[in-house]
């Protein structure tokens, strides 16, 4: 039997990477943040000082290594779960992510992920692209203010805190990126369920996608989750 796959997209600040990893764990099956993977790549970019722009100079992505490791995410060996979160990070990923070199190299690793156990994976182009044939697929979202200060929420608690305006500014500007790229933009695959989270708890989200699957799952007699 094909192993379980459910798909969570949505744009920054969504909830996606908090919601994805409760449901994972509610269902006792692997979390894979694939917008830290593109997040690793840009800090090994920056780390180099490579020319972002320049597509050609992402040829060590295909010599990259990435693992999970008790829930931390790995690249070659190291564990890079906080030095992704920095801001220089959230500037620059959006544009790495938008090289289809990139692109290339971390679909195959992610589809390999879900080839091999069941996962929840979380990011901008999981339904239309990575995993088109997952029979669960979620797109979240909310609106821009809400999801400026859930991220100067994040910022306050890392003891970084940051400017709201600022924020809000860079979560237009990387919308904008993402959803305009010319290699598998963010977008809503026709068959996934859209949902708002902008009045929601993160615990009444998970409640809702664990109460879909969970009665699918039922509905076709299939082992509950």
């Amino acid at each position: 039997m094909k192993p379980l796959q459910i798909t969570i997209d949505g744009p920054a600040g969504a909830g996606k990477s908090t919601i994805a990893k409760a449901l994972a764990k509610r269902l006792n099956i692997a979390y894979v943040d694939t917008g830290a993977m593109y997040r690793g790549i840009t800090l090994k970019a920056l780390r180099q000082g490579i020319d972002l722009e320049d597509e050609s100079a992402f040829a060590f992505v295909l010599t990259t290594a990435f693992s999970y490791q008790d829930q931390a995410l790995h690249m070659d060996g190291e564990n890079i779960e906080e030095a992704v979160r920095e801001q220089a990070i959230n500037e620059h990923v959006s544009l790495v992510a938008s090289h289809l070199t990139v692109r290339k190299a971390l679909l195959k690793l992610q589809q390999d992920l879900a080839s091999q156990t069941a996962v929840v994976m979380d990011g901008r182009d999981i339904g239309t692209h990575v995993l088109p044939q997952a029979p669960y697929k979620f797109f979240l979202t909310a609106d821009v203010k809400t999801r400026a200060k859930r991220r100067l929420s994040d910022t306050v608690k890392a003891g970084k805190p940051q400017d709201l305006a600022f924020i809000e500014a860079d979560i237009i500007r990387r919308d904008h990126i993402d959803s305009t790229r010319l290699h598998n933009p963010l977008r809503a695959a026709q068959d996934a369920i859209t949902i708002d989270t902008s009045n929601e708890t993160i615990s009444q989200v998970v409640d809702r996608l664990y109460g879909i699957i969970r009665e699918e799952e039922n509905h076709y007699g299939n082992e509950k989750p």
